[in-house]
């Protein structure tokens, strides 16, 4: 027997999740209300319209969309996401701030085109697997598609630069690899090819040096590259049990940088406290628990392996911006999914999730 209505619970968690991370965002966007109206109203303006409200229809839709229509044209989505990333190199298109040419300007809108590559590249590597799912775990048809798909998204990631994007996205592929049955040996030497391509960019790259030089020690650097999980931590720390309570947080005002993005986690610690974090946390992890149980129970290995790979992208970005707030990994710059801000990542981090509940629709009983 199948399913015709959504999983309710996967459904709630998400409602919590989206609840909880518009009350910690316009705690956070209150630091602009402090130093600029203006840029307070703008932001308001693109995660509530471009984010909630645009996000809200595209996961209205595609929930009810048959999923496994969407699977003859994952090859052209692709190619098209690809083209629109390229789009950032072109000059009076792509818009480069702080060495980083990760954004499409059109007019006053500007977008980043990586939350489109990172959905069509989970939707085309699905399909290619379980076109083949019985011989995924040689390496023709399990290394090369994952090398072949994921490896040439990555390098365009990796150009902009945005060593963060890339390594989501390579882990969400290997993950992908996982559940489709490839080798252990396989996932061995692909994460040596990782570790390999972090170095590299380790040297090329100053900053993601100074992220891993100030990931080892935190005081290296206070007023520089450690400045940021320096203020991160006091934070954190600022808000010990039960937090000083909504709105109230100092460090976002004039210390923490970038408190609506990056640093959203330590401002939601410091206002809500280890048990409003143990609440963040559990959410995320449900969400990731309840979002397999769909993959396990999803009537065909495409349905399975999307859910696997979307699942990995949101809840991995999350706990990567987590434990980097927390000082745990090396601070890579990535979103708090629902959280953070950044309309065009939440309207597609909504769009993702109703990809997940359309296959929920149709999961075995």
């Amino acid at each position: 027997m199948k399913r015709s209505s959504v999983d309710v619970p996967f459904l709630l968690v998400l409602c919590a999740l989206v609840v909880f991370g518009l009350l910690i965002f316009t705690s956070a966007a209150l630091s602009l209300l402090a130093h600029n109206g203006a840029s307070f109203t703008s932001v308001a303006v693109s995660q509530l319209l471009l984010g909630f409200v645009c996000g809200g229809v595209a996961l209205a839709v595609l929930s009810k969309v048959d999923y496994r229509k969407l699977k003859p044209y994952t090859p052209y989505f692709f190619f098209f996401a690809l083209g629109l990333t390229l789009l950032t190199f072109v000059p009076h298109i792509g818009l480069s701030l702080k060495g980083a040419s990760r954004w499409i300007a059109l007019g006053p809108v500007s977008f980043q085109p990586e939350e489109v590559l990172k959905l069509a590249t989970v939707l085309f590597l699905a399909a290619l697997y379980a076109a083949k799912f019985k011989e995924v775990p040689t390496i023709r048809h399990g290394v090369l598609p994952m090398l072949a798909v994921g490896g040439s998204a990555a390098l365009i990631l990796l150009a902009q630069p945005n060593t963060a994007g890339a390594l989501i996205l390579c882990a969400a592929c290997a993950l992908m690899l996982f559940a489709a049955g490839g080798r252990l040996w396989h996932l061995v030497a692909l994460a040596l090819l990782g570790v390999g391509l972090v170095g590299i960019a380790a040297l090329v790259y100053p900053h993601v040096r100074d992220r891993i030089v100030t990931y080892i020690d935190h005081s290296a650097d206070p007023q520089g590259a450690g400045y940021q999980i320096q203020q991160s931590l006091i934070a954190v720390g600022s808000g010990g049990f039960s937090g000083r309570g909504f709105g109230q947080s100092i460090e976002k005002f004039s210390y923490l940088p970038e408190p609506i993005g990056d640093s959203i986690f330590a401002v939601q610690a410091e206002e809500f406290g280890f048990i409003g974090s143990t609440v963040l946390v559990l959410l995320y992890l449900i969400f990731c628990i309840l979002g397999l149980r769909i993959a396990a129970r999803a009537p065909d290995p495409f349905g399975g392996l999307v859910v696997v790979g979307l699942v990995a992208i949101i809840v991995g970005q999350s706990f990567f911006n987590i434990a980097s707030a927390l000082g745990l990994v090396p601070l890579i710059g990535v979103p708090l999914i629902f959280v953070s801000h950044g309309g065009t990542a939440l309207a597609l981090s909504l769009a993702e999730v109703g990809v997940i509940l359309s296959i929920s629709r149709r999961m075995k009983s």
